[in-house]
């Protein structure tokens, strides 16, 4: 145990952000650097190493985090670099990108704040960065056998590092002109600066994975051919069909997904544009959702100089506290205030759009509204409540519906979908058709970064059984796993 007393004597301290006046004017991660190295052995120390360690099960990857937290204490870095590492391939993306199911599922967090589990990860991982501790880890030798990885996402990359580190040949295929996925180009510079993924693909070259930009499977190589290629297929292609509005107005220039606008962003970051596209810059902004990725879009529009942001969503505002129906430690919708929204803004909860209006040139200019009730267990408009509201720039971030079927991808393999629409897999997360496997959002549906790094390595143990007939890689879930999280 780290500090026999520290949850006792030591408060609850997080990462310090910078002034919001600050970071507006440039797109650097939000937090002060280097204010969390000074206190996170404090805060490690306030983990009481629990007979049971209910955040174990909170984390789909199984983090380790009470041995982990023993070793920051301790600032034994390398050592707790070298525990956090044997479980998840990337801690420095979900150090920053996620929820944080195990700070939900912390035992202190029963009658008092729960331990900064993330921010003791993302200290770890960016000490261990700068004391040259993450070294590539190439094979001893190789096994002969060859893998395709389709998509370089948290999914498909955590799946092509395991493999190529268990012997075989791998070679990851993206779509898109570089790697990454959606931590390239969905993630804003704000929330993860892209350096964190171009070190980890000079890592992972190091060792031996391939990468193949600006092929798409389906379309530019046709998928059969792929399989006849390789000795197996790993598909990790996301769920990246977004979900629409179908209303009245719909049209209108102006209305975009949002997978349409925050790529924009991003290549203005990666030097590929000096001015986006599709900008909010001196436009009232709407923004469709109130989730994550709702929350991009407000920071994006503010720093972009948007003349106001207006986030709507259409379930109730969460409560502050945990309700009955949610107890600890499952993960519960609680009400979020992220760096975005301190940035400015205003946030509408339980209302619907019912249509838009545009100009003489078919641009969006407003956007009409009605707020909606649960009555019997379903949303209904409330006479009475129409308005309208200033609208130049939509995104709409509701969420997507599944895999791309578009590209052809699905038909060419012959691979059969689930009830929703994922591409069905066995509990060694194969599909019908041999030798083709499926990880990440492709069969689970919209999910979570930690979710997605916890498929790939299941995956990864899948691929490697079929491939030898045996595997020593870690699986820590099966594709109907749910653990303590929604």
């Amino acid at each position: 145990m780290a500090d026999p007393k520290g949850f006792l004597t030591t408060g609850r301290e997080v990462a310090k952000t910078r002034p919001v006046g600050e970071r507006l004017k440039d797109w650097n991660e939000v937090y002060v650097p280097g204010s969390l190295l000074p206190i996170i052995s404090k805060q490690a120390g306030r983990c009481m190493d629990c007979g049971i360690p209910f955040c174990h099960n909170g984390c789909p990857l199984g983090n380790l985090i009470p041995e982990w937290n023993d070793y920051a204490y301790r600032e034994d870095w390398q050592a707790a670099s070298e525990r956090l590492h044997a479980t998840n391939n990337f801690p420095e993306f979900t150090g920053r990108l996620c929820p944080a199911p195990c700070e939900s599922a912390c035992v202190l967090g029963i009658n008092q704040p729960a331990v900064t589990i993330k921010n003791v990860e993302v200290s770890i991982i960016d000490k261990a960065w700068d004391t040259g501790d993450v070294r590539p880890q190439a094979p001893e030798r190789l096994s002969g056998k060859t893998v395709a990885v389709i998509g370089s996402g948290p999914a498909g990359l955590a799946a092509a590092q395991q493999l190529t580190r268990a012997g075989h040949t791998v070679a990851v295929y993206e779509r898109a002109d570089r790697i990454g996925g959606l931590l390239r180009y969905g993630i804003p510079e704000f929330k993860m600066e892209k350096v964190h993924i171009n070190r980890r693909i000079e890592q992972m070259r190091a060792e031996g994975t391939k990468f193949r930009t600006e092929v798409e499977i389906g379309r530019d190589i046709d998928a059969a051919k792929l399989r006849k290629r390789y000795d197996a297929v790993v598909i990790a292609a996301g769920a990246t069909v977004s979900r629409d509005l179908p209303v009245p107005g719909r049209e209108l220039n102006g209305i975009h997904f949002a997978m349409e606008y925050l790529p924009l962003a991003n290549k203005v970051q990666e030097g590929d544009f000096v001015a986006p596209p599709i900008t909010a810059e001196g436009k009232h902004v709407v923004v469709i959702g109130g989730g994550d990725t709702g929350a991009d879009c407000v920071g994006t529009a503010h720093r972009q100089g948007a003349a106001s942001v207006t986030q709507l969503e259409i379930m109730p505002r969460p409560g502050d506290e945990r309700n009955p129906g949610q107890p600890w430690p499952t993960f519960p919708m609680l009400y979020k205030v992220t760096s975005a929204h301190e940035e400015g803004g205003e946030r509408v909860y339980s209302v619907s759009t019912t249509h838009f209006e545009g100009d003489e040139d078919g641009n969006v200019q407003s956007l009409h509204l009605t707020e909606v009730e649960f009555i019997d267990g379903k949303l209904t408009p409330k006479p009475g409540t129409e308005r309208s509201i200033p609208a130049q720039l939509v995104t709409l971030a509701m969420g997507f519906t599944g895999t791309d079927q578009a590209n052809g991808l699905v038909q060419q393999f012959g691979l059969e979908l689930d009830a929703r629409g994922n591409v069905a897999r066995d509990a060694d997360f194969a599909t019908n058709v041999d030798g083709v496997f499926v990880a990440g959002d492709a069969g689970r549906g919209q999910s979570l970064i930690v979710w997605a790094i916890a498929e790939g390595r299941s995956a990864a143990r899948g691929v490697d059984r079929y491939l030898t007939g045996a595997s020593d890689l870690p699986a820590p879930i099966r594709p109907t796993d749910r653990a303590l999280t929604v």
